[in-house]
This record gives C-alpha cells, sequence and structure tokens, in this order.
C-alpha cells in the first residue's frame, strides 16, 4: 500500500508489474554488476597487489618495487574501462541486430568466462587472468549500460521514463553497496576469498539469464525497425495492461513519419546529421562530466582517501560501507522524485553540489580538517547519485529518435568509457604529485561547467514525446520545424497517419503482404 501511495503521488499510476519487473530484472543482472566491479577491486587491493609480486618472485626470482607495483594495479582498475569502451562501440550494431533485450540476453556469456578468468587465476598463478577477466567484465558493462536504459526507455510510456530510466542507477549504487558488504573482513573480505569475491558476478547474470528472454522486445524496436506490428501490440500489451494503446502505436508512427530514415544511422551519419547537433553536443559534456566529476576516484579509491583522511584503518571499510548505503538512499531519491521535479533540476543540483563538496575536500585537507574530507566524500556520492549517475543516460534516450539512438548510445558509451579510464588510470598518480589535496579542485572546474552548460542549453524533457523534444532542438540546430517533418513525410508517404486502431494493422499488413 505504501508503494502504491508513492508511486501514485509521482504520477506512476501506469506503473504495471511487467513494466517493473523488467526494468528490475534487466537492471539486476546488468547494471549491478557494472556497479559491483567499479568496487570490488577496493577492498581486496593490498592482497592482490601481493598476488602480483608473490608471482613475479615465483618466475624472476624478484619482486615488484612500489612504483610498478602501482602501475599493474591501476592497470588491473583501469583495464575494465577499457573493455568498457571496446563494449560500448558495439552497441549500435548488436542492438540494431538483436534488439534490446536479445543483446542482453546474448551478452550474458561474457560474464561467465569473466568470471572463470578471475575465480581460478590464483590457482594457475596467474595475474595476467585478472586483468583478462576485468576486460571482459567491462566489455559487458560497456554494453549493457547502453542497451538496458535504451530497453527500458523504449518499454516506457512518456509519464514513466524518468523513473523507470532512473532504477538502472539504483541498481548500480546497489552494486557498490554489495561489493563493500562482502569486502569486510567478516565476509569475503580476507586474503583466501578474493578470487571468489571476483567471480560472484555469475550469479545475477545466472537469474537474468533465466527469466529476462520471457519477457518481450522493444515495442518501438519491434514497430520501427523491424516492421512487425502484431510483436508490437503483443509487447504493448503485455507492459500497459489495461491502457489504450492505441496513442501510443499512433505515437510511434508520428516519429517514423518525421524520421528522415528509417535506416539505422551511423556514428559518422550521427556527427554529420545538423538535425541533431547540439543533442550529441549535449551527451558529449554530460557523459563525459559525469566521469571527469570525480566519482569514479572516489569509488575506486574509497579506503586510500579515509586513510588519507585520518580514519583509523580498522574502522575504513565500515565507513565505505555507510557511504555504500548513502549511495542507495540517493539513488532512491531521484528515482523517485525526476518524474515531479524534471531532469534539468537533478542534473543541475547534483552536479553543483558535487563540485562544492569537490572543494571542500581541497580546503579540508589543506587545514587537516578530516570530519570535513569525510562529509565532503559522502557528499560527492549522494549528490552523484542522486542525478547525474543515471540522468546522462536516460536523456541520451531522450534527445534522439529511433534512427539516431544505438548511434548516439555508442558516441555516448565510447566518451563515457574513455573518461572513466582515464580516472582510473591518472588520479592514483596526480593525488601524488598533488599532495592529494589541490587534485580535487580540476573536479570542482568539470562539475561546475556541465551544471552550467545543462541550465544554460538543455531543455526540460519530462512528459515529452520524442517528437516533441527533437523540435525543442530545432531552432538551436537552425531547423525549421515543419523542414525536419516534411523531410520525414517526404521519404514515408505510406505511412499516412491512420485513425483507428484496426486501420493500423490493416495497414501494416497490406505493406508486409505486397513484399
Amino acid at each position: 500500500a505504501r508503494f502504491y501511495l508513492i508511486t501514485c503521488n509521482q504520477g506512476l499510476g501506469s506503473l504495471t508489474k511487467s513494466l517493473l519487473a523488467v526494468a528490475f530484472l534487466a537492471s539486476f543482472g546488468s547494471s549491478m554488476l557494472y556497479g559491483y566491479n567499479l568496487a570490488v577491486v577496493n577492498s581486496p587491493a593490498e592482497y592482490i597487489k601481493a598476488f602480483y609480486n608473490q608471482t613475479m618472485v615465483a618466475r624472476n626470482r624478484t619482486g615488484l618495487d612500489d612504483k610498478t607495483l602501482t602501475l599493474f594495479y591501476s592497470v588491473t582498475v583501469s583495464v575494465f574501462a577499457i573493455g568498457g569502451m571496446v563494449g560500448s562501440l558495439t552497441v549500435g550494431i548488436l542492438v540494431t541486430r538483436f534488439g534490446r533485450k536479445g543483446t542482453l540476453v546474448r551478452i550474458t556469456c561474457l560474464v561467465f568466462i569473466a568470471g572463470a578468468f578471475m575465480g581460478f587465476s590464483r590457482t594457475f598463478g596467474s595475474p595476467e587472468m585478472i586483468i583478462v577477466g576485468r576486460f571482459i567484465t567491462g566489455v559487458h558493462s560497456g554494453i549493457s549500460l547502453s542497451v538496458v536504459p535504451m530497453y527500458l526507455g523504449e518499454i516506457a510510456p512518456k509519464n514513466l521514463r524518468g523513473f523507470l530510466g532512473l532504477v538502472p542507477s539504483i541498481f548500480i549504487c546497489l552494486g557498490v553497496f554489495i561489493a563493500q558488504i562482502l569486502g569486510l573482513h567478516e565476509l569475503l573480505g580476507k586474503e583466501e576469498h578474493w578470487p571468489l569475491f571476483l567471480s560472484l558476478v555469475v550469479i545475477p547474470t545466472m537469474f537474468q539469464l533465466m527469466l529476462l528472454p520471457w519477457f518481450p522486445e522493444s515495442p518501438r524496436y519491434l514497430l520501427l525497425e523491424k516492421r512487425n506490428v502484431h510483436a508490437t501490440i503483443t509487447a504493448l500489451k503485455w507492459y500497459r495492461s489495461k491502457v489504450n494503446i492505441q496513442a501510443e502505436i499512433e505515437e510511434m508512427q508520428e516519429e517514423q513519419r518525421s524520421m528522415s530514415s528509417v535506416q539505422t544511422v551511423s556514428v559518422i551519419g550521427l556527427m554529420k546529421d545538423r538535425s541533431v547537433r547540439w543533442q550529441v553536443i549535449t551527451i558529449v559534456v554530460v557523459n563525459i562530466g559525469m566521469q571527469l566529476s570525480g566519482i569514479d576516484a572516489i569509488w575506486f579509491y574509497t579506503n586510500t582517501i579515509f586513510e588519507n583522511a585520518g580514519i583509523p584503518v580498522p574502522q575504513i571499510q565500515y565507513t565505505t560501507v555507510g557511504t555504500g548505503a548513502i549511495e542507495v538512499i540517493a539513488g532512491c531519491v531521484g528515482c523517485f522524485t525526476i518524474e515531479r521535479l524534471g531532469r534539468r533540476p537533478l542534473m543541475i543540483g547534483g552536479f553543483t553540489f558535487m563540485g562544492i563538496c569537490c572543494a571542500g575536500i581541497t580546503l579540508s585537507l589543506m587545514f587537516q580538517s578530516h570530519y570535513i574530507s569525510v562529509a565532503c566524500v559522502v557528499g560527492i556520492i549522494a549528490g552523484f547519485c542522486i542525478g547525474p549517475a543515471g540522468v546522462p543516460f536516460l536523456i541520451t534516450a531522450e534527445l534522439f529518435k529511433q534512427s539516431h539512438r544505438p548511434a548516439a548510445y555508442t558516441v555516448a558509451g565510447c566518451l563515457n568509457w574513455l573518461s572513466n579510464f582515464t580516472i582510473g588510470f591518472v588520479f592514483p598518480f596526480l593525488q601524488v604529485r598533488t599532495n592529494g589535496a589541490y587534485c580535487y579542485l580540476v573536479f570542482f572546474g568539470v562539475c561546475t561547467a556541465v551544471a552550467a552548460y545543462v541550465f544554460f542549453i538543455v531543455p526540460e524533457t519530462k512528459n515529452k514525446t520524442f517528437v516533441e523534444i527533437s523540435q525543442m532542438f530545432a531552432a538551436r540546430n537552425g531547423m525549421l520545424e515543419e523542414e525536419s517533418s516534411e523531410l520525414g513525410v517526404a521519404n514515408n508517404p505510406q505511412l499516412a497517419k491512420t485513425n483507428g486502431y484496426g486501420a493500423v494493422v490493416l495497414q501494416y499488413d497490406v505493406m508486409e503482404k505486397k513484399k
């Protein structure tokens, strides 16, 4: 009853069990793994370094110096992002060929391979297996991090896109939290358990592989790309229950009429298309800003940051778990307020608060105020999870029509992961060169700049159709709304708007028979 009241108050009355189930399942087996893999290397860091050193001694009869060991561990951390970047480059091809749900089901094999590599790395005395396993999990996360919000954005009605679009961000935070809890010394935070700790990623994926195939594919993919009306109607009935689906079919038809091509646009085509110029700039800014905000530095090196802040070493693991709980709470706050507040306030407020906290960390480290430093770290995490953690992926789906969306996610994902790698690899050395204090001023500048860009450039997309959002950018892109609309109709004269549910089915049936 309590959940029902919350959803009604937030305008989520059309949320069905099927929509909620597929959002939870897709996020549980994909997005949660991304969060888990971000934090899983934090707790066993010293054990992994010791394993690397012992292996080198066994092979070469000499150990590694501190600088080389730091380099090896930085590669272990950041290779996850390299895999993510590689995975993101394949998103457009995969979702066009296999669909959104089909892609998520097929890439589960990557997790099982990666889990085996990491789980048996100590048995075979091979640090390389850890690095390869991290790379493969990165490939999986690079694909799923784009496909899950794309899938949920397309199956959701417009009044629920924000809510369902932020469900993956909750599971990302939940994945970080689970990794922090399991990393406690009382659980898997012991030296003998770290291979098992790294390989637990296979469990959520197993549940996803068993259950997700039973859910329908994205209705928009089925109608706009596959031209399968009957499958589209079946999927909409599954996800919408008693809601009249005729209006949504007509909205999809309107989107198809407005598209200059029914074919999926390539990344090069996306870059050349002046009708989406500012949408592309927007996803570039928010996705780079999301990673360069400093959040990955916090997630990758939480224990080191707290140790530098003066927290006793035995207490650091419990402090870290506390920050994980705050992440989950903040993610839930963002998810249940986005349909009321909108996308812009969560983005602007989140990045602004993160920037203030980054400046606060610098000041606290300069004046040796350890408690303020910890409070600012918590503030950065909370600010990030409320908005910047999930909204960039959501608006990437909202700013583009069906033909441009896969290429947009490829660009956004590639930049996101490239920035993730940069932070993961550079931050330890940046922290040393700046004595640990002034490096956060870089993050302050990034957060402030992104907040200003969103404030002045990005319109509110709440409760708007994909066509309406494209028209909001028409003037800024130097195109008249009528120009885009006429182009779409000229290329698709057979898609004249119909008035009745039966007419839509009949029209497509005739088209299929002609083929």
